[in-house]
């Protein structure tokens, strides 16, 4: 069995649990539960783990609080934080004392301090912070290539070799602007378009139109990882839910490009995993 097809086996399989502890949280009590917050451009993610690193609760809800990787509205943020939060709390029946958090790849200085502020706002102690597509990679396990997370702002890169991240990097250029150009093409307002885009149903009519922007991020994904022996992208994030997105990047980059299944909840899981029992 190759390492590809056993980092596949465990990512699906945890994607796959937590998106059943979502419907229906496990009660049993744990003597700790580890919390990961991935504050997304389009929707905030909680995944709950217990002391044995499972899932057992998580929650989401779609949002406008961050805009290109940035948070734009830090009261809906910490609002939005703490009701799920409570969510969470009143369907274990427990209270959840930590939490990590992700930011972009190199955007530690400008934003680092937002994502924080935004944890603790809620009510967390605030354990770890770290770039999201390293978190990412807590689940996806990759040994060498590139860990690409498509956002709803940023596209966010980081080239690792034998496990360890060796380059990172961050550019405009999103599940934003896919629904920027369908609203122009189809004539909606943005909030129709992404409402538009998620259904799946739409997908195969929507290729054409949004494919200039796929090669925009393909672009930027050359670009960043053409220093490096890549021969492996590994896509995460909400936008990647797009159908058929590895094989339009894939193609257009000349390299081996997969992803999980429902690449949304990589992330927060991922950021789950790396949530510690002591404050940073």
């Amino acid at each position: 069995m190759s390492e590809k097809r056993v980092n596949f086996e465990y990512c699906d399989r945890m994607v796959a649990d937590f998106e059943k502890v979502i419907e229906k949280p496990i009660r049993e009590k744990s003597s700790v539960y580890y919390t990961g917050v991935d504050l997304g451009t389009a929707c905030v993610v909680i995944a709950v783990l217990d002391e044995n690193k499972r899932p057992v609760a998580g929650a989401y809800r779609y949002a406008d609080v961050v805009r290109d990787g940035m948070v734009v509205d830090y009261i809906g943020a910490v609002q939005i934080v703490r009701e799920l939060k409570e969510q969470i709390e009143k369907d274990l029946d427990t209270e959840l004392i930590y939490a990590a958090g992700a930011i972009p790849p190199g955007t530690d200085l400008l934003d680092s301090g937002a994502v924080k502020n935004v944890i603790q706002g809620a009510g967390f102690e605030c354990t770890n912070l770290l770039d999201e597509s390293t978190a990412a990679n807590q689940v996806l396990r990759m040994k060498n290539g590139a860990v690409v997370d498509i956002g709803g702002g940023t596209t966010g890169i980081s080239v690792l070799k034998d496990g360890k991240v060796v380059y990172i990097a961050d550019e405009p250029t999103g599940g934003t602007h896919f629904s920027l150009v369908i609203a122009g093409a189809y004539g909606k307002t943005f909030d129709e378009a992404e409402l538009f885009k998620r259904d799946e149903r739409n997908h195969s009519e929507l290729k054409p139109v949004i494919q200039p922007v796929i090669d925009k991020v393909s672009s930027i994904i050359s670009s960043h990882v053409a220093d490096h022996d890549v021969e492996e992208i590994s896509l995460v994030g909400g936008t990647c839910c797009f159908t058929g997105i590895e094989e339009m990047i894939g193609k257009k980059t000349g390299i081996f490009t997969h992803k999980p299944k429902n690449p949304m909840f990589v992330t927060p899981l991922g950021i789950a995993l790396s949530c510690r029992q002591e404050e940073m």
